[in-house]
């Protein structure tokens, strides 16, 4: 299996901004990529609240694994997406 080095929260946020500009979606966009990478942060709080909601896997995705890894993984990939705080 392939693992990103993108963190999760980013691609999230990517595909949603994508959604909305690219015209293979709800978009018109026929090349989207350098708009996407223009506003994918925007769609930070979105990606994150998706993430959130995929902490606790459904029936099926429990029976096809463990789901104490699986809300481990989604933990640690809404904590890798968590702002840099400065501390002053």
């Amino acid at each position: 299996m392939d693992v990103s080095t993108t963190p999760a929260v980013e691609r999230v946020a990517r595909v949603l901004a994508g959604q909305h500009i690219s015209a293979n979606a709800e978009g018109d966009a026929e090349s989207a990529g350098r708009q996407v990478d223009d506003i994918w942060r925007d769609y930070l709080p979105d990606a994150i609240a998706v993430l959130k909601t995929l902490r606790e896997p459904d029936q099926a995705m429990a029976d096809a694994g463990d789901p104490g890894v699986w809300e481990a993984m989604i933990l640690a990939g809404l904590e890798r997406g968590k702002p840099a705080t400065v501390v002053l």
